[in-house]
């Protein structure tokens, strides 16, 4: 793969981004040898290794870049037969995404919830919720999530994506999906990546 400069990612080091992540035994071996981000996401991706490459991407990127790549990938495979609450579901999700404040986190919640967690939408939605300030359901009180765990919403939606439709698809969907989080690591919108 060419050198890329991934300027959204502020861990050089792969190893900083991989602690407490769970990695095959395969990925976990590259480190070593492959101690730079850059570099390690390149051999994951290289050798075939796209859930880890999700996992770790995911971890690495920042809560609105992780986010808007969860609704990029979500995106993909909507049609003219997807339940309008998936379609509000990643707009409401893409809304937090340019206007990150606790309102629409909340409303990306709501949606999640209507959207019933077996679809990348849910959990594109449930990303920008969970990289809010509050993950309380409850106003009067204030729960902070987890600083990782908007990351595991992303996961879950690009996997999902991944994995939707025809058996043969799912490579080309995995190395599509990762070419946008690359394009998005590396300053971009993901958008018009082939």
């Amino acid at each position: 793969m060419a050198e890329i400069n991934l300027v959204k990612i502020k861990h050089p080091n792969a190893l900083a981004i991989c602690q407490g992540l769970e990695l095959e035994e395969q990925a976990t071996s590259l480190l070593n040898e492959f101690p730079v981000t850059s570099d390690f996401i390149d051999q994951l991706i290289e050798q075939k290794l796209y859930p880890d490459a999700v996992r770790f991407l995911a971890h690495a990127l920042p809560k609105r870049e992780a986010t808007w790549w969860a609704c990029l990938c979500a995106r993909k495979g909507l049609t003219d037969k997807t339940p309008a609450i998936q379609v509000k579901a990643i707009e409401l999700a893409e809304a937090w995404v340019y206007k990150p404040v606790d309102e629409n986190s909340k409303l990306s919640y709501q949606a999640a919830e209507a959207a019933g967690y077996k679809n990348p939408a849910s959990w594109a939605a449930t990303a920008a919720f969970w990289s809010g300030n509050d993950i309380s359901p409850v106003p009067e009180a204030i729960v902070p999530p987890d600083e990782n765990l908007y990351a595991k919403a992303v996961i879950g939606a690009v996997m999902l994506a991944a994995t939707q439709g025809e058996a043969n698809q799912i490579e080309s969907n995995y190395a599509l999906f990762l070419k946008q989080g690359l394009n998005i690591a590396s300053g971009g919108d993901g958008r018009k990546v082939q």
